[in-house]
């Protein structure tokens, strides 16, 4: 599946479904996310039962306001309405594969005990 571009107006509709997506925060004339963009869009063919989804941040500045993005390329995964990592800098291809990796062995029945026990607290 290619990337899609994520907007203030279908955010909520995309990210806040089941499933594990990924969000790049880029714009054109940052240099790390010119690089990043390939190995990303790449990751995205490999993996279709991903949502892969990017947020251009001069376009959408109230999405890269409401995550608080200081610096870009920053890379978000939601599971499930869940975020599960937020973290800024351009990851090499392997660093990305190992982190899918990761995302998807998370025991999401687990993580949601646990958020319902927090919140009971």
């Amino acid at each position: 599946m290619a990337t899609v571009e994520l907007t203030t107006e279908n955010f909520d509709e995309i990210v806040g479904g089941e499933g594990l997506i990924l969000v790049d925060f880029w714009a054109e004339w940052c240099g790390p996310c010119r690089m990043f963009g390939p190995i990303y869009e790449k990751a995205s063919k490999t993996h279709p039962d991903i949502t892969f989804g990017k947020v251009d941040t001069e376009a959408q500045t109230e999405l890269a306001q409401a995550f608080q993005i200081t610096s870009i390329p920053t890379l978000l995964a939601v599971r499930d309405r869940v975020v599960l990592f937020s973290q800024p800098g351009a990851l090499p291809e392997p660093a990305l594969a190992n982190l899918i990796e990761q995302l998807q062995a998370v025991d999401m029945e687990k993580v949601h005990a646990e958020i319902a026990a927090q919140q009971q607290s």
